[in-house]
Order: C-alpha cells, then structure tokens, then sequence
C-alpha cells in the first residue's frame, strides 16, 4: 500500500517537470502517430553510457529516443531495444506510454535523501562527468518513476 501521494512528491520544492518521457514498442510508428501533437521529432541514440540498473555495476543498454515539445515540455520517446533498464520492465509488464517525469536539479546526489523519505528508490543512475548525472526512482505501489537530471541546459533535446 503506497503512504505517500502526489502532493507529497510536490511537497519536495521539484518545480514542474521539463520532460514527459513515454516508452513505446515502435519508436517509428510513435513519432509518425504522435507528431501532430508533439513533433517534429529530433532522434537521439545515448547508447555509449553505462548505466547502474537497481544498484548493480553499470552496464550497457541499447535503446532509440525520439525528443518532441508540447509548448516547452519536452516529450521524450523511448524504443528499449537491450540491457537491464526501466523500459524494458515497463515493457515486460505489459505497458506502453507515460512512464516518467523529470525534474532538473542542481545535484542529483543531494536528491537520495528526501526521495527516500517518499519512499523512492533509485533504479536506475548513472553519473556520466563532474556536470552531467541522472538518476531515475521509483517506488512500491506508484507507476509513475521520476527522474532527477543534473546537467548544464544546453537546449539539445534529451540534456
């Protein structure tokens, strides 16, 4: 049973969210079916990064991005091709669309502390230099996951 609700995740000071991120079986058909509400859309592989999946060592994952906008939400979609992600979960449970929002931090690290005490847990992190780190949390009896980006705002989608 989950004791915790939204309000409480609004509680934390996150501000509104900049990305919805979508998981989808068919990035191709998603981009065609949705670009007149959220494209064009900008493709986008991330593949290079090891990523640490539910504490474990990081370890590679393969899946294709699509970035769109609503007004100045970021619309993320995400084709999970291999690798221990969230995605894939998301997938084997029987699901596609909505999966995650994110929140842009200062430092993704200071963040585990008052996640925690929402009951999130980190599921998926990976700290890719001194500037650029994400961390993606869930917890028991909520669908929705977070994400927590820590990264200089370039204006390139996905970062």
């Amino acid at each position: 049973m989950m004791t915790t609700s939204p309000a409480d995740l609004a509680s934390l000071g996150l501000g509104q969210p900049d990305q919805i991120g979508f998981v989808v079986r068919d990035l191709d058909l998603a981009m065609e079916r949705y670009a007149p509400l959220f494209g064009p859309f900008q493709q986008a592989e991330f593949n290079d990064y090891k990523v640490s999946y539910r504490g474990a060592e990081p370890s590679a994952y393969r899946a294709r991005f699509a970035f769109g906008r609503a007004g100045t939400l970021e619309i993320e979609l995400i084709e999970w091709i291999e690798g221990d992600t969230p995605h894939r979960d998301f997938l084997e449970q029987g699901h596609e669309g909505m999966h995650h929002l994110r929140y842009r931090v200062d430092n993704v690290d200071d963040w585990l502390p008052r996640m925690a005490a929402l009951g999130y847990a980190p599921v998926w992190a990976n700290r890719a230099s001194p500037e650029y780190a994400f961390a993606y949390y869930e917890r028991p009896g909520d669908p929705l996951v977070i994400e927590l980006l820590e990264a200089p705002d370039t204006g390139q989608p996905g970062h």
